[in-house]
């Protein structure tokens, strides 16, 4: 069994924490990534080359901005460089009306004007403990995040090829934002009376940024002890005190957070059992050193001018322009998912941080959240 390194206190708050040591700088040898200098443009389709010369290459298609923007760009270059076009694969849940994309997808299939799409239809074989999660869990323990088994189904499919995701498109257009104090500073915005408040914690010592950000903090993480929570708060809010002020600093820092590091390599894993080659060219280092370049020093007002200036020449713009996402919870919380939670024991899960009693009743809720997944599985693992 292969296991993604992961401690007791990740379990039970349901997320990959910063590490205590290196949250003030940049991880060694990642700090100071270099690049020809090439366009953005250039640098994504460099990162997407690889898997259009791997035929079948599926894009892993959910309809979203980020998985978009990834099918856009490969059909381009494909057409361009004379390549098998990429397709489209998508997991589809005709029972759940809140997981339905398909005016989106449809939308952008046909504007790319591509043959092929592949839809999967499930109803509760993706479920945190359905029969996808079992075989992923037995094979390699817990992986983060708790529903990488949701790629399983579209990495058997490209067996022997590759997949294409959008993962890192939320971090690097988060990474990319323009800060407000910067460009108060800079003048590139107006300033308005209460920049003063936040300029003063922008550019205030570190150790008082990460003390003003811990008391403003809150945590919905009900099941935690007190001492846990306090760990979580203060680690939390020490990595977001750490973050760099300056676009080309800020987003190789963003880029190697740790919980991305675990994600992608729970994703290895799984392209590695299917001998599929697996890449996310939004996370390819050469492209977020470009933007950086390209929109340094202040970043994209919002997502949608990122977008836009990136992509806009490719989608839709109902795509690039939109807001609303898709939920996924009754996906993944079927009705066997809950049998399991009424008939839990509370074993399985790391007791000198969870509170079971507090976690069994958040678990009988109407709307179990996402951390709440990762010790679901913790528990059902114990009891196999």
């Amino acid at each position: 069994m292969t296991v993604v390194a992961l401690s007791s206190l990740d379990i039970a708050s349901g997320s990959v924490l910063p590490l205590a040591r290196g949250l003030h700088s940049l991880p060694s040898g990642r700090a100071r990534e270099t690049t020809p200098s090439v366009s953005s443009r250039a640098a994504l389709e460099q990162a997407i080359l690889p898997a259009l010369l791997r035929p079948p290459c599926l894009v892993s298609f959910s309809g979203g901005r980020d998985s978009s923007a990834v099918l856009a760009v490969a059909t381009a270059l494909a057409r361009r460089e004379g390549l098998p076009l990429p397709i489209p694969a998508t997991n589809t849940f005709a029972s759940e009306q809140d997981a339905d994309e398909s005016s989106w997808q449809k939308l952008l299939v046909a504007h790319l004007g591509l043959p092929d799409w592949v839809r999967l239809e499930h109803s509760d074989a993706l479920g945190l403990i359905g029969p996808y999660a079992q075989r992923v869990l037995r094979a390699h323990g817990l992986l983060w995040p708790a529903n990488a088994h949701f790629h399983l189904p579209l990495l058997e499919l490209a067996r022997n090829g590759s997949l294409l995701t959008g993962i890192g498109g939320d971090e690097l257009f988060t990474a990319a934002r323009r800060l407000r104090a910067g460009a108060v500073i800079s003048r590139a915005v107006r300033p308005r009376p209460r920049d003063v408040l936040s300029l003063g914690l922008a550019y205030a010592p570190r150790a008082l940024r990460k003390a003003v950000i811990a008391r403003r903090a809150t945590l919905e993480i009900p099941w935690l002890l007190g001492p846990a929570k306090r760990l979580v708060i203060e680690l939390l809010a020490s990595e977001a005190a750490a973050e760099p002020r300056r676009l080309e600093e800020r987003l190789p820092w963003w880029r190697a957070l740790r919980y991305l590091d675990v994600g992608t390599a729970s994703l290895g894993l799984l392209a590695r059992d299917t001998e599929t080659l697996i890449l996310h060219p939004l996370l390819a280092a050469p492209f977020w050193t470009a933007v950086a370049r390209e929109w340094g020093p202040h970043g994209f007002t919002d997502r949608t001018e990122g977008m836009r200036r990136l992509f806009g020449d490719l989608l839709p713009d109902e795509i690039v322009q939109r807001s609303s996402k898709t939920h996924l919870d009754k996906v993944f919380w079927t009705e066997h998912e809950r049998a399991f939670v009424r008939g839990w024991d509370g074993s399985g899960v790391p007791l000198e941080w969870v509170d079971a009693h507090e976690l069994a009743r958040h678990w009988a809720s109407t709307r179990p959240t996402v951390p709440s997944s990762f010790l679901l599985q913790s528990a059902w693992l114990a009891s196999v």
